[in-house]
C-alpha cells in the first residue's frame, strides 16, 4: 500500500513538472518575465548565443513570431469549401516552427539525433544553427532581425524573392521590432539572470 502510495506521489511530481515546462509563460511580449518563469530556459538560450553567436533577443523574437512559445504549434488545417477541415499546410511544428526537412538536416549536422521540436533546448539550438548557415550563405548578420527572420521563413533559396512579397515584409518587421524590445528588456534583467544560482522552471 504504502509503495502504491509513493508511486502515485512520484507520478503526480513528474506530471507537475511536466506541466510547468510545457505550458506557456504568462508574458511572451516580455524576456525578463518569460525568463523569471523559466530560467532553464534563459540557460539554453544562453548557451546557444554562446555557441553560435545568435543574440538571444533573436532566438525569442523568431520563437514568438513563429509559436508564441506554445511547445505543440502547428499550422491551422486548410479547409475545402470554407468548411471541411483538410490537411495542413507545412509540417512546421513545435517551438520553432521547423518543418521535417530542416529539422533533420539541422540533427545530421550537429549530431543532435535525440532533438525533438517540442523541447525548448533543441529549439534555440537549432535557431542557432540555422542562423549560422544564413550568414555563411546569404552573408546576413546574426544582429539584422529582420534580414534573418525573411531567410527563415522563406528559406535561403527563396530569400532574394521576399521584396515582392509585402506579407513577409510585414512579419519580418514586427520580429525586428520585438527582438529590440527583448534586447532592452534584456539589458535591465540581464545581471540578474546571471547570478541566479537556482533554477525556476
Amino acid at each position: 500500500m504504502k509503495m502504491i502510495r509513493n508511486k502515485n506521489i512520484y507520478l503526480f511530481l513528474i506530471l507537475i513538472l511536466f506541466s510547468s515546462c510545457s505550458s506557456i509563460p504568462k508574458n511572451t511580449a516580455d524576456s525578463c518575465s518569460i525568463f523569471s518563469e523559466r530560467y532553464l530556459w534563459y540557460k539554453h538560450a544562453k548557451k546557444t548565443e554562446q555557441k553560435w553567436g545568435t543574440p538571444i533577443n533573436l532566438q525569442l523574437a523568431i520563437i514568438k513570431m513563429e509559436s508564441d512559445f506554445d511547445w505543440l504549434a502547428k499550422p491551422p488545417r486548410q479547409k475545402l469549401f470554407k468548411v471541411i477541415p483538410y490537411k495542413r499546410p507545412s509540417s512546421s511544428f513545435g517551438y520553432s516552427q521547423a518543418i521535417r526537412g530542416t529539422w533533420k538536416q539541422y540533427k545530421d549536422e550537429t549530431g543532435n539525433k535525440y532533438a525533438t521540436r517540442t523541447r525548448f533546448k533543441d529549439s534555440v539550438d537549432f535557431i542557432g544553427w540555422y542562423t549560422n548557415k544564413t550568414e555563411k550563405i546569404l552573408k546576413i548578420p546574426k544582429n539584422d532581425a529582420f534580414k534573418q527572420y525573411v531567410a527563415y521563413h522563406e528559406g535561403w533559396g527563396n530569400y532574394k524573392n521576399y521584396k515582392k512579397n509585402q506579407k513577409i515584409i510585414l512579419l519580418a518587421k514586427k520580429v525586428e521590432n520585438q527582438s529590440k524590445k527583448y534586447k532592452e528588456q534584456l539589458n535591465n534583467c540581464r545581471k540578474s539572470l546571471t547570478t541566479k544560482k537556482y533554477i525556476i522552471f
